[in-house]
C-alpha cells in the first residue's frame, strides 16, 4: 500500500524545508546571493531524497500469525497473535488488514515500549464473526518515517492467513434413532472387542503388525499369515446428504458473494446449520458421519476450507472437527460454472442409489434439502429402502408448497418435514421426530422386501465406504 499522492509523502517537517527552499530559492533570485541559492538546494533536496530513500529500501521485517483456537465456531472469539520483528529507523504504527466483516482494522505502534532493542513487537486482539466463511487475515500494513523525520511511506508486510470460522452446532433435542438394519440385529456399540470375543474378524499380515495378533485358525485356512483385527460388532453408519444445488436455494435476490468470498442464502446457512447439529447428535449416538451431496459425491468436494476434500466418512471428535473445517466454506454449486461437456445428473437418481446399496451398515438416513419438486421426490423416494431410518429436513421461503413432496416421500417411507429459515433447526429436529414416522405403504413395502442390487463402491479416500 502506497501513498496516493505526493501530500502523502511528506510529514509537516518535510513540508516546512521544502517550504523554506522555496523561499531561499526565491531570495538567492531577487538578490543574486548564491549562498541563498545553495540553502535553498540543500532544504529542498533533504526531504526529496529522504523519500525517494523510503520508497527505494523496503525494510525487512518478519511477521508471524497465529489462532487460537485454530478452528473457532460461529459467534466465539478467536483470539489472533502478531509476532513482528524487524528494526525500523523510528518509531512506525502499524494496521492489521481484516475484511470489512470485523469492523475497524486495530493499529499498533511499533517496536512497543522496552522493544526497541530486541527489535520485536508481539500483540493480541481478538476476532468475531456470526457468519461462516474463510477469511483472509493480513497484510500487515507500516508507516515508516527516516531517521530525520522528513518523509513518510507505507509498506506491506507480510502475507496473510486463513481464518476459518465453522457452523456452530445446535444442541437437539433428544429423538428416537433406529438401529442399524443389519442380518444380526445388532445396533450401535463404542465398546471394543477383544480378542476371545466371537467378533474378532481377520486381514492379511502387514508388516509392523505384533505376532501376538496373528490368527492361526484362519492362517491355516488361507494359506498365509492373517492377524486378527478388533472391531465393534458392527461399524454403524449415519448417512447425512445436503443438496447444494443453487436453485433449490432461495430467490436470486437472496444471494451474493459477501467478504468470506461464499455463495451461499439464508435457506442454505439453516440447511448447513442442521447438518453439523446432526452430525453432532449422530456421533454422540454411537455413529460416524457419511456426508454427501445430493448426488453421493463427497460433500466437501468444492469447499476451499475441507481438510481432505475426497473424504466421506467422519469418525468421532477428530472427525466432526474435519466435518465443521470444511463446511466452514462450502458454498452453493453455481450452474453457470458448468459450461459444455454432457447434461449433469439428475438430483437424488441412480447415482445416489448406487452409493447408498453399497453401504455396509444401512443407518438413520437425513437429507436436507431446498426445494424438492415432485419429480425430484420420485426420484429420491426409492432411496428409502437402503436406511433403518429415512428423513427429509427441507427449507425454503415457502414450505407449504412442498407438500406434494411430502405426500410422495411420506408414501415411500421416509419422514419429513418442511420449514422456513425462520425456524430454529432444534424446532424442526422436533417435528421431524414427533409422530412424523410413517408406515410404508405395499408397494414401498414390497420394494424394500426385493433383493438389493449392488454396485461398485465409488468411494474415495480413507474414509469411503
Amino acid at each position: 500500500m502506497a501513498p496516493s499522492s505526493l501530500t502523502g509523502f511528506f510529514t509537516p517537517r518535510g513540508w516546512g524545508l521544502l517550504a523554506a527552499g522555496a523561499v531561499a530559492l526565491l531570495g538567492a533570485a531577487a538578490l543574486g546571493r548564491e549562498d541563498l541559492l545553495a540553502l535553498a538546494v540543500l532544504l529542498i533536496c533533504l526531504p526529496l531524497l529522504a523519500a525517494a530513500t523510503l520508497r527505494l529500501v523496503k525494510p525487512g521485517f518478519q511477521v508471524d500469525r497465529s489462532f487460537a483456537p485454530p478452528l473457532v465456531e460461529t459467534g466465539t472469539a478467536a483470539t489472533v497473535t502478531l509476532s513482528i520483528r524487524g528494526r525500523p529507523a523510528s518509531v512506525s504504527l502499524i494496521r492489521e488488514g481484516l475484511p470489512l466483516r470485523f469492523g475497524a482494522s486495530p493499529v499498533f505502534r511499533f517496536p512497543p515500549e522496552g522493544g526497541a532493542e530486541t527489535g520485536t513487537g508481539s500483540y493480541r486482539y481478538r476476532l468475531r464473526s456470526g457468519r461462516r466463511g474463510l477469511y483472509s487475515i493480513g497484510p500487515v500494513t507500516a508507516e515508516f518515517l527516516d531517521p530525520f523525520g522528513l518523509a513518510k511511506t507505507v509498506h506491506t508486510l507480510g502475507g496473510t492467513n486463513q481464518l476459518a470460522v465453522a457452523p456452530a452446532p445446535r444442541d437437539l433435542p433428544p429423538a428416537p434413532i433406529v438401529g442399524p438394519a443389519g442380518t444380526d440385529g445388532s445396533s450401535p456399540s463404542r465398546r471394543r472387542g477383544t480378542p476371545s470375543e466371537d467378533d474378532v474378524t481377520t486381514r492379511e499380515y502387514r508388516y509392523g503388525d505384533p505376532m501376538r495378533r496373528v490368527h492361526w485358525a484362519a492362517t491355516a485356512r488361507h494359506g498365509e499369515l492373517m492377524v486378527r483385527q478388533e472391531e465393534p460388532v458392527t461399524a454403524p453408519t449415519a448417512s447425512i446428504l445436503l443438496d447444494q444445488r443453487r436453485p433449490a436455494y432461495g430467490s436470486p435476490g437472496a444471494f451474493g458473494a459477501d467478504d468470506g468470498g461464499l455463495l451461499t442464502s439464508e435457506a442454505f446457512e439453516w440447511a448447513v446449520s442442521a447438518v453439523i447439529s446432526s452430525a453432532v447428535f449422530f456421533a454422540e449416538s454411537g455413529y460416524a458421519v457419511r456426508f454427501t451431496d445430493e448426488l453421493f459425491r463427497p460433500g466437501l468436494s468444492r469447499s476451499p476450507s475441507a481438510v481432505d476434500a475426497d473424504e466421506r466418512l467422519f469418525h468421532g471428535a477428530d472427525g466432526l472437527q474435519d466435518l465443521a473445517e470444511g463446511l466452514a466454506a462450502l458454498g452453493l454449486a453455481d450452474p453457470a460454472q458448468v459450461t459444455g461437456g454432457p447434461a449433469p445428473a439428475a438430483p437424488f437418481g441412480d447415482l445416489l442409489l448406487d452409493g447408498l446399496s453399497a453401504g455396509r451398515s444401512p443407518g438413520p438416513l437425513l437429507v436436507v434439502a431446498g426445494r424438492i419438486s415432485a419429480a425430484e421426490a420420485a426420484a429420491l423416494a426409492p432411496a428409502a429402502r437402503y436406511s433403518a431410518q429415512p428423513m427429509v429436513l427441507m427449507v425454503s421461503d415457502r414450505p407449504a408448497e412442498q407438500r406434494q413432496a411430502q405426500r410422495i416421500l411420506h408414501e415411500a417411507g421416509w419422514s419429513t418435514v418442511a420449514v422456513g429459515p425462520g425456524t430454529p433447526v432444534p424446532a424442526a429436529w422436533s417435528l421431524l421426530h414427533a409422530g412424523n414416522t410413517p408406515e410404508p405403504s405395499p408397494a414401498a413395502a414390497r420394494s424394500a422386501a426385493r433383493p438389493v442390487r449392488s454396485a461398485p463402491s465409488t468411494g474415495a479416500g480413507r474414509g469411503s465406504e
